[in-house]
């Protein structure tokens, strides 16, 4: 199977997958949810109708009211009150005492004001930018001793490559859902990409090992090498993949609502990197050798 030489096959399909969702964030961004908007999540028991919940909170003056099931009879309802904080709480208990005319009890109830949201919003784009460079000089360094023709950056950018192709895809998905199903995205999120970041790079650094090694044993070349790595390690990156797949979906199906998104995020991520990191991260290395060969020749 020669998968460097369809490299450009790889490439565009993994274009075709990433364009509507990069478009969808630019036109329509992410649906936040009240750990980066601020607002309150209220978890009630005994059933009820979800649209009159709605209904019902909308009269009280929130706003962004959604109302998602829980695990057996339970239902979250998650809204944003534009009023001051003593005024929100005086809401919360009107709208505690009329669930409880309908039957309903509260369980659980928290609130989140702007400016913690704010801080987790900064929090979440450190981390995310802090783990991308750090991965970068832990790659470098990994492979500092790798024989010719790459360099150990070469090694260290193309992991991000593929790991921003994981991380812009999931984003992708997601804006997508908020905006013609309403999925809002929350802090367990954030946890779910750096989740994918981390898989995203330890499934391509295992390809990565084994080109070094085999720079050092064979006497082909580099794309030869490059493809004969691939496909030495392929079975073991589907099986170990498919193993993390088939959990996630357990987990997604019956792991019940507080966590649905967030193993929903880890699934399609670990599905993207799985796909990275055979098709695109080491293939960019044979691409980018190639364009450094192309012009040393044609220097004069």
């Amino acid at each position: 199977m020669n998968i460097i030489g369809r490299r450009r096959i790889w490439y565009s399909i993994s274009l075709a997958v990433i364009l509507p969702g990069l478009i969808s964030l630019v036109v329509f961004h992410l649906k936040l949810g009240i750990d980066f908007k601020g607002g309150s999540l209220l978890e009630i028991q005994g059933g009820g109708n979800a649209s009159a919940i709605t209904a019902q909170a909308k009269t009280l003056g929130f706003q962004d009211v959604t109302v998602t099931s829980g695990s057996g009879e339970h239902l979250l309802i998650r809204y944003r009150d534009p009023g001051s904080p003593d005024q929100a709480e005086a809401r919360h208990k009107e709208f505690k005492a009329a669930l409880a005319t309908t039957g309903l009890s509260e369980i659980s109830y928290s609130t989140i004001g702007s400016s913690v949201s704010r801080d987790i919003t900064r929090n979440a784009l450190l981390a995310i930018a802090a783990a991308s460079f750090a991965i970068v000089c832990y790659v470098a360094f990994a492979f500092r001793n790798a024989p010719p023709p790459v360099s150990p950056w070469s090694f260290g950018v193309t992991a991000i490559i593929a790991l921003l192709h994981d991380a812009f895809f999931v984003l992708g998905v997601f804006s997508l859902l908020g905006h013609f199903f309403g999925i809002e995205v929350d802090a367990l999120f954030v946890t779910a990409v750096l989740t994918v970041i981390g898989f995203s790079v330890h499934d391509t650094i295992v390809v990565f090992d084994r080109i070094r090694e085999n720079l050092r044993r064979e006497r082909a070349s580099f794309e030869t090498v490059v493809n004969d790595s691939i496909l030495e390690t392929f079975a073991r990156s589907i099986n170990t993949s498919l193993t993390v797949l088939l959990t996630l979906l357990a987990l997604f199906l019956f792991g019940g609502e507080s966590i649905r998104y967030f193993v929903l995020a880890l699934l399609v991520g670990v599905a993207s990197g799985t796909y990275s990191s055979i098709f695109n991260a080491s293939p960019l290395l044979v691409s980018w050798h190639n364009y450094k060969l192309k012009r040393a020749k044609a220097r004069p």
